[in-house]
């Protein structure tokens, strides 16, 4: 009869394995815009980002220290780290699913004493024991569904990461060759207003200008040396910044200096050549597929909605399996007979009646926490959409001032050519000449200045449309 009635139970659990409580994940709708604003696209699928979108910038450099982000980035390291841990975690989860099977072996001797007897008792046992509890009600499947969600989550925060620092990297890299540009230019500045404050100071000796004039290109030549030396104090942060980035010890790190454009002849020797990618083609609505962060907020929100399955299964009762063989005797040699066979086939069935509220709070817990994790995947979308307007409203704010400035650099240049004609003729001295000099370089100067800015918003428009990552690459 305990046969029949164990069976029974093993048949309806087998039967009803594979019910799950809670309802089945849906990705919620998000409400996209047709374009960005300001910003036509025609042919929406034509350029796509790649893996290595920084190769297109054609800094040699630059890709030699993205490539070691991935080597030697701490950050890096840490959500690998957190990745693997999930993924393990998963099989631990799916392993609570199986049956259990343990095996023992004991042996003991006891001794007795009775009317100045002495009486040795040797006795050897072998069991083997299983049991396994069914997932009747799903509960283990969608901790499973939970934590495989969360695993892709953490997959995907691996990539933010990774994008977010190759981001920064690039913007911090391209902010020190924009004050590498404008050293070189101070540079220059500076051996100028040296020649020509020797100009003058014979021109003083000669008594051909006053004493003003020579003060004036004293502090000019001063002033100048001073802004030198102001542009080392955020070049040595950017470069120590840079170090930390790519994993090196920022006192054993330097980076030589080189311009960041060579367009004309007004710049320095020994400049790099970096060209600006073009603006990809990107749909509003592909942001939900191209940005890491939004992918890891969509999963950590099926985490969320698994999560409440598992608070549902506990108003459910418990079905569990068990059994056992052994065998005692009192030699290794008769442990394999069988008139000493024991064996035992067991079932229970566990059911809560009353827990003080604790089900229902968790469940309540479990709700909130999906709501929580919704609201935090609409605020990314809705982030990411702010992010990428607002890199392409300054991309097109910059290029048109640096178009502007542009203009005006060629009319100071212009100036500063009459004025050198005029010295030569001997018409102005050369305090006009260094002053005309003054108003090209500081034109000059400004136009580094905007293109170091427009190549670092150039880096962040690319991070906000996820660099060359897809969730198509997603489990």
């Amino acid at each position: 009869m305990r046969t029949i009635s164990l069976s029974l139970l093993l048949c309806g659990a087998l039967l009803t394995a594979g019910c799950s409580v809670g309802k089945d994940y849906v990705k919620p709708q998000i409400t996209t815009p047709q374009a960005f604003k300001g910003w036509k696209i025609a042919t929406p699928n034509d350029a796509k980002i790649g893996d290595k979108w920084w190769q297109e910038y054609n800094d040699a450099l630059l890709d030699s220290y993205m490539q070691a982000v991935d080597v030697s980035n701490q950050t890096l390291a840490k959500n690998a780290a957190a990745y693997r841990y999930a993924l393990a975690l998963v099989d631990a989860t799916k392993a609570e699913s199986m049956p259990t099977l343990g095996a023992g072996l004991s042996a003991s001797s006891s001794h007795s004493a009775q009317s100045s007897v002495t009486k040795t008792i040797k006795s050897v046992d072998a069991s083997l024991q299983a049991s396994w509890i069914p997932d009747i009600w799903g509960e283990v499947k969608r901790a499973v569904e939970a934590n495989e969600a969360n695993a892709e989550a953490a997959k995907t925060d691996l990539a933010a990461a990774r994008l977010s620092i190759q981001v920064l990297l690039a913007q911090s890299y391209f902010q020190l060759r924009g004050l590498d540009s404008q050293s070189m230019l101070l540079s220059k500045i500076l051996k100028d207003y040296a020649a020509s404050l020797a100009i003058i100071e014979n021109q003083y000796n000669a008594g051909i200008v006053v004493k003003t004039d020579l003060l004036t290109a004293a502090a000019a030549l001063k002033a100048v040396r001073a802004q030198i030396s102001e542009l080392e104090i955020p070049r040595a942060q950017l470069e120590h910044s840079i170090a930390v980035l790519i994993g090196k010890n920022p006192s054993e790190f330097s980076i030589a200096k080189k311009a960041l454009y060579s367009e004309d002849a007004l710049h320095p020797e020994g400049t790099s050549h970096i060209s600006a990618l073009d603006i990809p083609s990107i749909l509003p609505s592909e942001l939900l597929e191209r940005r890491p962060d939004i992918a890891s907020a969509e999963r950590r929100m099926k985490a969320a909605n698994a999560q409440i399955g598992v608070a549902d299964a506990a108003w459910f009762p418990q079905f569990g399996l068990s059994a056992s063989v052994g065998t005692q005797a009192s030699t290794l040699a008769d442990l394999i007979s069988t008139p000493n066979l024991v064996w035992a086939l067991g079932g229970s069935l566990s059911q809560a009646i009353f827990d003080g509220g604790v089900r229902e709070a968790n469940k309540k817990q479990a709700m909130a926490n999906y709501d929580e994790s919704v609201a935090n995947y609409k605020q990314s979308v809705l982030m990411a959409f702010g992010q990428v307007e607002d890199s392409l409203s300054a991309l097109k704010s910059l290029k048109y001032e640096s178009e502007i400035q542009a203009q005006k650099l060629k009319l100071s240049e212009e100036m500063f050519n009459i004025s050198k004609n005029q010295y030569n003729a001997g018409i102005v001295n050369e305090l006009n000449t260094m002053s005309a000099e003054a108003n090209l370089f500081n034109d000059m100067l400004l136009q580094a200045e905007l293109q170091s800015r427009f190549m670092v918003t150039h880096a962040t428009l690319i991070g906000g449309l996820g660099g060359g990552w897809n969730s198509s690459k997603l489990p």
